[in-house]
């Protein structure tokens, strides 16, 4: 049984090609974990795991299939990492976890978490990025802890205008409203002649 050898980097030393894998391997995941986001993970756990079926199969069988089973690992290991990457969402690149600018908070509905007045109060928005809890004002009269609120004005993103969703009435709840209401079926005749 033949082992690929590389020529010696240092004299006496010869690295196989399964070692130089693993080492390569190894060496994109110390690369990820010191630059996060940089991607070198899922080449990495390809080719550590390449290297380790090489080393396990070197003493077992021949150079060719042995080429034949690094690369399917290398496929196989590489995709799978590559969809529990993407499904883990590690590093929130889905940008679940990210707030894109203070436009996008307008419409977003929370909770006041502390008494909101037109001078200060903090609020929690629902999916309001990686910190949810905004200092809201609202445009007059007070808001209590526990009501639910609707940003009215993102104001930079730094303080936010709010209002109480109890108070707020739109052509639809007027409808609603007048839906709800028993209906005089009766017509008065009109006496206009």
């Amino acid at each position: 049984m033949e082992a690929i050898v590389l020529q010696p980097i240092v004299e006496g030393v010869s690295l196989t090609l399964p070692v130089l894998l693993l080492l390569a391997g190894a060496g994109l995941l110390i690369a990820e974990a010191l630059a996060p986001g940089a991607h070198f993970i899922v080449v990495g756990i390809a080719l550590l795991a390449a290297g380790i079926v090489g080393i396990a199969l070197s003493g077992f069988v021949a150079m060719i299939p042995m080429l034949i089973g690094m690369v399917l690992t290398v496929l196989i290991s590489g995709g799978l990492s590559l969809y529990l990457y993407q499904q883990l969402d590690i590093y929130g690149g889905k940008g679940s976890g990210r707030t894109s600018d203070s436009d996008t908070l307008k419409g977003k509905t929370g909770r006041v978490t502390e008494h909101v007045t037109s001078s200060n109060g903090v609020v929690k928005l629902d999916n309001g990025g990686f910190n949810p809890n905004y200092q809201a004002r609202t445009l007059g009269g007070e808001i209590p802890p526990g009501e639910e609120v609707i940003v009215i004005d993102p104001g930079g993103g730094n303080v936010i205008t709010v209002e109480a969703l109890s108070v707020i009435e739109d052509e639809i709840d007027r409808e609603l409203n007048l839906d709800s209401e028993p209906r005089n079926d009766e017509r008065e005749p009109d006496t206009a002649s």
